[in-house]
């Protein structure tokens, strides 16, 4: 797994390198969306608000909204709609009540037209004050009602028989007669308080104002249809695909075992590095023929190029190129002085053969052609399949020099063709490292070097399948 921090740059270069890709697959998911909008039939919803009048608890308001959700509720919504067939619960999925602020609760309905989620709603507002005013009505208790009339009928004949004895009293004559119409006066008073505040508590009066709910008009008619519209649908499916396809990019890259650093490329193959080489980024690849339509495909769609590589870093000029390729023919000579090797290139490592093609030119331009003892070794390039590696066995080679490109290939393709140049008898005399670069100001090397004679291909060398 790569431990690579996942930063902007990272999905900069995703998106960049796999435009064409990300593009089809942000088509492919609107079309998912717009396909699921069409399976989906659009919905309207609207709301009516009830207004409560009077004082009421939070936990009274949330009653409320309960009721108005209530299957009664429903039931009557239905059958005054004319919809006696639709269920309850199918229904009450339609019907929304919340409490908002100021003793007020708003009734939703959703249908499938804007006249329909317009009478659902404003039915659902009457049937719910209808019923509420059913429930608080009912409260009374009879019982109590008369026993409280009972109670007024008898402070009215106590007032009367107040007044008898008061009268009958000598009035003013002696101090008895005062201080007994005084405290006659004193219990009328506290007797008619009495009955104030029993009138003040009378709970019948504070239902009557609750039950007085209002349907604060009609509902109004939904100009638009209810989330998930199908523009919604659309732009969320691409947007989906787009995001499952850059995770996948970056999961892919973390989970991936390609080798990237040079130690582990060259423990991996059991040989030493040599050095590494330049190609110029920009440089057509020659593919071979043949590839069929799989190939094809991923050349239009840009996934035979790898993103997870880093950008090619600048590079000097070509005289400073042609340097890199010539030490590493010198590695080459005074390990294996006038000697022939078979450069091994990885099927589908495009820069891996041009540079191999590179370096085989370079080797056969000898700078001192006339001393055999001092020359470079001459190299044949042949490309090996990695997931069946062969080679030719051993003829006129001495050995084999693997040329490739950093994190391309894994540490059991790369064992695979360890053992197949060993199988071949050819012992692996080092590794070449390629990577790409931006091409800097072309300049002459100081001298014309030959043009490159013809290389073999794959198909010239004996065993290797085509």
């Amino acid at each position: 797994m790569s431990d690579d921090t996942i930063r902007l740059v990272t999905i900069g270069r995703i998106v960049r390198r796999r435009r064409r890709l990300l593009t089809l697959l942000v088509v492919v998911g609107a079309l998912v969306g717009y396909g699921t909008s069409m399976l989906l039939p659009p919905r309207y919803t609207t709301s009516a608000s009830v207004l409560l009048p009077g004082a009421w608890e939070e936990r009274e308001l949330r009653t409320q909204a309960e009721i108005a959700t209530s299957s009664v509720v429903i039931d009557r919504v239905a059958a005054a709609l004319g919809r006696p067939k639709v269920s309850g619960v199918e229904l009450r999925e339609r019907v929304t009540a919340e409490v908002a602020d100021g003793n007020i609760i708003t009734v939703s309905g959703t249908a499938d037209t804007p006249e329909q989620a317009q009478r659902l709603a404003d039915r659902v507002a009457q049937e719910f004050v209808t019923f509420a005013a059913q429930i608080l009505g009912s409260d009374t208790d009879p019982d109590a009602a008369a026993r409280q009339e009972a109670l007024r009928q008898l402070v009215v004949q106590t007032n009367r028989r107040i007044t008898e004895l008061a009268d009958a009293a000598d009035p003013g004559r002696t101090v008895e007669s005062v201080q007994t119409r005084t405290d006659l006066e004193k219990l009328r008073t506290a007797l008619r308080e009495a009955v104030d505040r029993l009138d003040q508590a009378d709970p019948a009066s504070d239902r009557a104002v609750k039950a007085d709910m209002v349907v604060m008009g009609p509902a109004a008619r939904p100009a638009g249809e209810a989330p998930p519209t199908r523009t919604q649908l659309i732009v969320g499916g691409a947007l989906l695909f787009l995001l499952v396809a850059v995770v996948g990019h970056l999961v892919a890259a973390r989970m991936s075992r390609r080798l990237r650093t040079e130690p582990e490329i060259a423990a991996a193959l059991g040989s030493t590095l040599l050095g590494t080489v330049d190609v110029p980024a920009g440089r057509p690849a020659h593919r071979p023929a043949g590839r069929g339509p799989r190939a094809l495909a991923r050349r239009l769609l840009g996934v035979d190029v790898r993103w997870d590589l880093p950008a090619p870093r600048k590079s000097g000029d070509e005289a400073s190129r042609q340097t890199r390729y010539r030490r590493v023919c010198a590695r080459l000579r005074d390990r294996l002085p006038a000697s022939r090797l078979l450069v091994v290139v990885p099927d589908g490592d495009e820069i891996a053969r041009l540079a191999a093609e590179r370096l085989a030119a370079e080797a056969a331009s000898d700078p001192s052609p006339g001393e055999s003892s001092t020359g470079y070794p001459t190299l044949r390039v042949v490309e090996v399949p990695v997931s069946q590696p062969m080679l030719p066995d051993r003829a006129e080679e001495f050995g084999a020099l693997v040329v490739l490109s950093a994190g391309s290939w894994t540490a059991g393709e790369l064992a695979g063709i360890a053992e197949a140049c060993a199988d071949s008898g050819h012992e692996v005399v080092g590794v070449v490292l390629a990577g790409t670069v931006l091409a800097g100001p072309t300049r002459t090397a100081g001298r014309s070097r030959p043009a490159a004679p013809a290389l073999p291909t794959a198909d010239d060398a004996t065993g290797v399948p085509g």
